[in-house]
């Protein structure tokens, strides 16, 4: 029987940082521009005047402190509040395209592989820089992989869904050795504009390097223990930008054509839904929430990891059992637990489990058991 391994991780971060203090200075600058603008309509009722954000009220909600940006100048300009990433001609690589080489790099690296070991590589995230050609196509090209290659979308949890097919083409043969990248851009889906989640997201690249595990040198990487996947359909995190529904030349002034979402509902019914998948997911494999030494979660919101870790445990979990990066990385989307596991696995034991869970729109779930080699 063929058995899959996490043999290797990588991580790009984009230098470019933007603290809370920062990301405030501008939206208020931004609400201060807009009052003043419309001060005759807010005055006769006809709009409402925008508030002002502070630091405290975003460490607040989501336990966020900065986020790494592909561009910094268009976020904290209060007359565009938007990333400026100039587009780039079809000759050139696309920049999700470099962010993930430099991820996937890495992985291969630690696993201590070469490009000419993979099979397959999988672009897993929330935010596609464009439908055709495939961005895995043209990843697999820049690094030389022969095989198959393909992009897939299942929002916060695009990297867990895609580990499962990883350890699906490596278990029944069609693959040794799989890439599974999470290139997310997700400032460019953010609308700064917007009090309630304006400070909700940052970019990041990881990369996961599944093999089998013969492949491996003896006591490398995680086994798989296990994989769980579900969804239910939520329209309380959506994005309707798309080439049916444009509304204008790039959806500006168009909420709903970026990131929306009702947190609070979300808070009420997805946090129960993860933590009982892990709890099924777990007895499933004959395990008790006992037996996990670290929980990687999706790090979208500081009080919902803490929230889903307690329910799952039956008590607190510390953050030795439960790391956060979310203060440093903000919602990094599909790629948040990804980072917390790269981040945060290598002081574990021989025989150490832990589970990396991913959740986000769609609903969407995914549980990935491993054991320390």
């Amino acid at each position: 029987m063929i058995k899959a391994v996490i043999s290797g991780t990588g991580l790009y971060t984009p230098p470019a940082t933007i603290d809370n203090d920062e990301l405030v200075e501008a939206f208020n600058q931004f609400v201060e521009i807009y009052n003043s603008d419309h001060a005759d309509a807010i005055e006769r009722g006809e709009i409402t005047a925008l508030q002002p954000s502070s630091s405290a009220f975003i460490e607040k909600a989501s336990g966020i402190k900065r986020r790494h940006v592909i561009d910094k100048s268009g976020i904290v300009d209060p007359k565009r509040m938007a990333p400026y990433i100039p587009e780039r001609s079809n000759d050139e690589p696309s920049v999700q395209c470099d962010m993930a080489v430099a991820a996937c790099n890495e992985a291969l690296a630690q696993a201590g592989s070469k490009a000419s070991d993979v099979d397959s590589v999988i672009v897993a995230c929330s935010n596609m820089q464009r439908p055709y050609p495939a961005v895995s196509i043209e990843v697999q090209s820049a690094l030389g992989i022969d095989g198959f290659a393909y992009d897939m979308n299942v929002a916060c949890s695009s990297a867990t869904f895609g580990l499962q097919a990883a350890v699906n083409s490596v278990e029944n043969g069609a693959a040794r050795a799989v890439l599974v990248v999470s290139p997310e851009i997700c400032s460019g889906h953010l609308n700064f504009r917007d009090r309630d989640s304006h400070f909700i997201f940052g970019d990041a690249c990881t990369a996961i390097l599944v093999q089998r595990e013969e492949d491996t040198q003896p006591g490398q990487g995680f086994e798989i223990l296990g994989t769980h996947l579900t969804t239910s359909f939520s329209n309380n995190i959506r994005n309707n930008f798309g080439f049916l529904n444009r509304a204008d030349e790039a959806g500006i002034g168009k909420p709903d054509k970026l990131f929306i979402q009702q947190g609070r509902k979300v808070f009420k019914e997805v946090s129960p839904l993860v933590a009982e998948t892990i709890q099924k997911h777990l007895q499933s494999l004959s395990l008790e929430p006992e037996d996990l030494r670290r929980m990687w979660l999706h790090q979208a919101n500081l009080s919902m990891n803490q929230l889903i870790a307690r329910r799952v445990l039956g008590r607190d979990a510390n953050e030795d059992e439960a790391p956060v990066i979310l203060d440093e990385y903000a919602n990094t989307s599909s790629a948040g637990s990804i980072i917390a596991f790269h981040k945060h696995k290598d002081d574990l034991k021989s025989g150490d489990t832990g589970v990396i869970c991913s959740f986000g729109a769609g609903y969407s779930i995914g549980s990935v058991v491993v054991r320390r080699r």
